[in-house]
Protein backbone atom coordinates (compact mmCIF):
# COMPACT_ATOMS: atom_id res chain seq x y z
CA UNK A 1 0.00 0.00 0.00
CA UNK A 2 1.46 3.24 -0.50
CA UNK A 3 2.18 5.96 2.00
CA UNK A 4 0.32 9.50 2.36
CA UNK A 5 2.53 12.15 2.41
CA UNK A 6 1.62 12.47 6.08
CA UNK A 7 2.85 9.26 6.71
CA UNK A 8 6.36 9.70 4.79
CA UNK A 9 6.48 13.00 6.33
CA UNK A 10 6.34 11.12 10.27
CA UNK A 11 8.27 8.07 9.05
CA UNK A 12 11.00 10.87 8.03
CA UNK A 13 10.50 9.10 4.41
CA UNK A 14 12.67 10.96 1.75
CA UNK A 15 9.43 12.99 0.07
CA UNK A 16 10.60 14.95 -3.11
CA UNK A 17 8.16 17.46 -4.45
CA UNK A 18 8.25 19.74 -7.77
CA UNK A 19 7.67 23.73 -7.74
CA UNK A 20 5.32 25.69 -9.92
CA UNK A 21 5.18 29.38 -10.07
CA UNK A 22 3.72 29.03 -14.17
CA UNK A 23 -0.12 28.81 -13.45
CA UNK A 24 -0.58 26.11 -15.72
CA UNK A 25 -2.37 22.60 -14.87
CA UNK A 26 0.23 21.17 -18.13
CA UNK A 27 3.54 21.92 -16.22
CA UNK A 28 1.36 20.26 -12.66
CA UNK A 29 0.28 17.42 -14.85
CA UNK A 30 4.02 16.57 -16.55
CA UNK A 31 5.37 17.12 -12.97
CA UNK A 32 2.99 14.43 -10.90
CA UNK A 33 3.23 11.98 -13.69
CA UNK A 34 6.88 12.39 -13.24
CA UNK A 35 6.88 10.53 -10.21
CA UNK A 36 7.35 13.31 -7.52
CA UNK A 37 6.06 12.64 -4.56
CA UNK A 38 4.22 16.30 -3.86
CA UNK A 39 4.10 18.94 -6.38
CA UNK A 40 3.60 23.02 -4.83
CA UNK A 41 1.70 25.37 -6.60
CA UNK A 42 3.13 28.80 -5.22
CA UNK A 43 0.89 31.99 -4.71
CA UNK A 44 3.46 33.96 -2.64
CA UNK A 45 5.73 35.42 -5.68
CA UNK A 46 3.29 34.10 -8.88
CA UNK A 47 0.46 35.71 -10.74
CA UNK A 48 -1.51 32.27 -10.21
CA UNK A 49 -5.50 32.67 -9.34
CA UNK A 50 -7.47 31.15 -7.75
CA UNK A 51 -9.27 29.86 -10.64
CA UNK A 52 -6.01 28.30 -12.04
CA UNK A 53 -5.20 26.66 -8.29
CA UNK A 54 -8.18 25.08 -8.68
CA UNK A 55 -8.01 23.48 -12.42
CA UNK A 56 -3.58 22.78 -10.86
CA UNK A 57 -5.10 20.72 -8.02
CA UNK A 58 -7.14 19.22 -10.43
CA UNK A 59 -4.42 18.04 -12.62
CA UNK A 60 -2.42 16.83 -10.08
CA UNK A 61 -4.82 14.86 -9.28
CA UNK A 62 -5.24 12.78 -12.32
CA UNK A 63 -1.97 11.21 -10.97
CA UNK A 64 -3.03 11.08 -7.22
CA UNK A 65 -0.30 13.39 -6.62
CA UNK A 66 -1.34 15.47 -3.17
CA UNK A 67 -0.79 19.22 -4.16
CA UNK A 68 0.98 21.53 -1.71
CA UNK A 69 -0.09 25.50 -1.74
CA UNK A 70 2.67 27.92 -1.00
CA UNK A 71 0.23 30.89 0.71
CA UNK A 72 0.83 34.65 0.27
CA UNK A 73 0.97 34.70 4.18
CA UNK A 74 -0.35 32.84 7.35
CA UNK A 75 -4.67 34.62 6.22
CA UNK A 76 -7.46 32.54 7.32
CA UNK A 77 -9.34 33.32 4.22
CA UNK A 78 -6.55 32.12 2.28
CA UNK A 79 -6.10 29.24 3.72
CA UNK A 80 -9.70 28.36 3.78
CA UNK A 81 -10.36 28.73 -0.25
CA UNK A 82 -7.12 26.88 -0.62
CA UNK A 83 -8.26 23.92 1.21
CA UNK A 84 -12.17 24.25 -0.27
CA UNK A 85 -10.46 23.92 -3.97
CA UNK A 86 -9.42 20.48 -2.83
CA UNK A 87 -5.29 21.13 -2.03
CA UNK A 88 -3.57 18.04 0.68
CA UNK A 89 -2.02 20.84 2.51
CA UNK A 90 -0.31 24.28 2.95
CA UNK A 91 3.00 25.62 3.14
CA UNK A 92 2.84 28.85 5.13
CA UNK A 93 5.10 32.02 5.20
CA UNK A 94 7.05 33.47 7.69
CA UNK A 95 6.03 31.94 10.79
CA UNK A 96 8.08 33.04 13.53
CA UNK A 97 5.95 31.32 16.85
CA UNK A 98 4.13 28.39 17.94
CA UNK A 99 0.77 30.78 18.03
CA UNK A 100 1.03 31.53 13.91
CA UNK A 101 1.64 28.34 13.70
CA UNK A 102 -1.98 27.21 15.71
CA UNK A 103 -3.59 29.72 13.77
CA UNK A 104 -2.91 28.30 10.29
CA UNK A 105 -3.90 24.81 11.72
CA UNK A 106 -6.99 26.64 13.02
CA UNK A 107 -7.38 27.86 9.97
CA UNK A 108 -7.53 24.71 8.04
CA UNK A 109 -9.65 22.61 10.19
CA UNK A 110 -13.51 22.48 10.73
CA UNK A 111 -14.31 23.10 14.14
CA UNK A 112 -13.14 21.37 17.07
CA UNK A 113 -10.54 21.41 15.80
CA UNK A 114 -9.96 24.36 14.27
CA UNK A 115 -12.66 27.56 12.98
CA UNK A 116 -12.85 26.71 9.09
CA UNK A 117 -16.43 27.52 8.01
CA UNK A 118 -17.96 24.50 5.94
CA UNK A 119 -17.69 24.37 2.30
CA UNK A 120 -19.54 22.07 -0.15
CA UNK A 121 -16.90 22.77 -2.83
CA UNK A 122 -14.12 20.66 -4.69
CA UNK A 123 -12.71 19.37 -1.17
CA UNK A 124 -15.87 17.55 -0.07
CA UNK A 125 -16.63 16.51 -4.25
CA UNK A 126 -19.18 19.66 -3.93
CA UNK A 127 -20.71 18.15 -1.09
CA UNK A 128 -21.53 14.12 -2.13
CA UNK A 129 -18.47 13.28 0.15
CA UNK A 130 -18.41 15.39 3.22
CA UNK A 131 -18.19 12.81 5.88
CA UNK A 132 -14.92 10.93 3.51
CA UNK A 133 -13.21 14.28 3.64
CA UNK A 134 -13.37 15.07 6.99
CA UNK A 135 -12.05 12.52 8.00
CA UNK A 136 -9.30 12.84 5.55
CA UNK A 137 -8.99 16.40 6.61
CA UNK A 138 -8.23 15.31 10.39
CA UNK A 139 -5.96 12.46 9.30
CA UNK A 140 -3.70 13.09 5.99
CA UNK A 141 -3.77 17.32 5.21
CA UNK A 142 -0.36 18.44 5.99
CA UNK A 143 0.79 21.76 7.24
CA UNK A 144 4.26 22.89 6.71
CA UNK A 145 5.40 25.78 8.33
CA UNK A 146 8.41 28.12 6.46
CA UNK A 147 11.43 28.74 8.74
CA UNK A 148 12.64 31.68 7.69
CA UNK A 149 13.45 34.55 10.32
CA UNK A 150 15.68 34.70 13.14
CA UNK A 151 12.84 35.13 15.52
CA UNK A 152 11.77 31.54 14.24
CA UNK A 153 15.14 30.23 14.76
CA UNK A 154 15.01 31.08 18.63
CA UNK A 155 11.48 29.83 18.91
CA UNK A 156 12.13 26.27 17.03
CA UNK A 157 11.28 23.91 19.85
CA UNK A 158 7.99 25.86 21.05
CA UNK A 159 7.21 25.66 17.02
CA UNK A 160 8.38 21.99 16.15
CA UNK A 161 6.10 21.18 19.67
CA UNK A 162 2.76 22.48 17.81
CA UNK A 163 0.39 19.07 17.16
CA UNK A 164 -0.67 19.00 13.56
CA UNK A 165 2.67 20.91 12.55
CA UNK A 166 4.00 18.21 9.79
CA UNK A 167 7.53 19.49 8.52
CA UNK A 168 9.40 22.81 8.19
CA UNK A 169 10.66 24.45 5.20
CA UNK A 170 13.66 26.72 5.54
CA UNK A 171 14.31 30.22 3.55
CA UNK A 172 18.06 30.93 3.52
CA UNK A 173 17.74 33.99 1.94
CA UNK A 174 15.03 35.70 4.09
CA UNK A 175 16.39 34.55 7.14
CA UNK A 176 19.91 35.39 6.17
CA UNK A 177 17.86 39.52 5.80
CA UNK A 178 16.43 39.07 9.30
CA UNK A 179 19.73 38.64 10.69
CA UNK A 180 21.11 41.70 8.38
CA UNK A 181 22.73 39.52 6.29
CA UNK A 182 20.97 39.32 3.01
CA UNK A 183 22.06 37.13 1.02
CA UNK A 184 25.22 36.38 2.53
CA UNK A 185 24.62 32.35 3.01
CA UNK A 186 28.22 32.19 3.50
CA UNK A 187 28.15 34.29 6.68
CA UNK A 188 29.20 31.91 10.04
CA UNK A 189 25.99 33.50 11.62
CA UNK A 190 23.66 32.50 9.06
CA UNK A 191 25.35 29.14 8.56
CA UNK A 192 25.15 28.48 12.22
CA UNK A 193 21.75 29.65 12.35
CA UNK A 194 20.26 27.40 9.58
CA UNK A 195 22.80 24.02 11.20
CA UNK A 196 20.75 24.92 14.43
CA UNK A 197 17.24 24.61 12.36
CA UNK A 198 18.57 21.25 10.97
CA UNK A 199 19.40 20.21 14.01
CA UNK A 200 16.91 20.78 16.57
CA UNK A 201 14.05 19.57 13.63
CA UNK A 202 16.71 16.43 13.54
CA UNK A 203 16.43 16.03 17.17
CA UNK A 204 12.39 16.11 17.80
CA UNK A 205 11.92 14.17 14.31
CA UNK A 206 10.57 17.16 12.48
CA UNK A 207 10.53 15.99 8.71
CA UNK A 208 12.99 18.81 7.10
CA UNK A 209 12.57 20.69 4.07
CA UNK A 210 14.81 22.60 1.80
CA UNK A 211 14.20 24.16 -2.01
CA UNK A 212 16.82 23.08 -3.75
CA UNK A 213 16.72 25.91 -6.77
CA UNK A 214 18.65 25.12 -9.42
CA UNK A 215 17.96 21.56 -11.02
CA UNK A 216 21.30 20.32 -10.07
CA UNK A 217 21.33 16.68 -9.33
CA UNK A 218 24.77 17.22 -7.20
CA UNK A 219 23.31 20.15 -5.25
CA UNK A 220 20.36 17.96 -4.51
CA UNK A 221 22.27 14.90 -3.30
CA UNK A 222 23.85 17.30 -1.23
CA UNK A 223 21.19 17.85 0.52
CA UNK A 224 20.15 14.46 1.24
CA UNK A 225 22.99 13.63 2.90
CA UNK A 226 22.33 17.04 4.67
CA UNK A 227 19.53 14.95 6.80
CA UNK A 228 16.78 17.18 4.75
CA UNK A 229 14.21 14.54 3.71
CA UNK A 230 11.58 17.16 2.59
CA UNK A 231 12.51 18.31 -0.39
CA UNK A 232 11.46 20.45 -3.38
CA UNK A 233 14.18 20.45 -6.63
CA UNK A 234 14.04 23.33 -8.63
CA UNK A 235 11.10 25.11 -10.25
CA UNK A 236 9.47 25.19 -13.52
CA UNK A 237 10.86 28.36 -14.58
CA UNK A 238 14.47 27.52 -13.47
CA UNK A 239 14.13 24.01 -15.61
CA UNK A 240 12.77 25.41 -18.39
CA UNK A 241 15.39 27.77 -18.63
CA UNK A 242 18.42 26.23 -18.14
CA UNK A 243 17.42 23.31 -20.41
CA UNK A 244 16.66 26.58 -22.95
CA UNK A 245 20.27 27.76 -22.32
CA UNK A 246 22.05 24.77 -22.55
CA UNK A 247 20.69 23.60 -25.77
CA UNK A 248 21.14 27.71 -27.27
CA UNK A 249 24.90 27.72 -26.20
CA UNK A 250 25.19 24.36 -27.29
CA UNK A 251 24.06 25.15 -31.19
CA UNK A 252 26.06 28.03 -30.84
CA UNK A 253 29.28 26.12 -30.13
CA UNK A 254 28.70 23.91 -32.83
CA UNK A 255 28.83 27.13 -35.63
Amino acid sequence: MTKSLKSKLKDNDLALGGWAMIGSPAIIEIMAKAGFDWVCIDLEHTATTYEQLENMVRAADTANVPTLVRLTSNDENQIKRVMDNGAAGIIVPMVKTADEARAALAAMHYPPLGHRGVSLHRGTDFGTRFDEYRKWLEEESVCVVQIEHIDAVNNLEEIFSVKGVDAYFMGPYDLSASMGLTGQLDHPDVKAAMDKVLRVGTEMGMAGGLHVVEPDEERLKNSIDQGFNFLAYSIDTRIIDQICRSGINLAKGLK
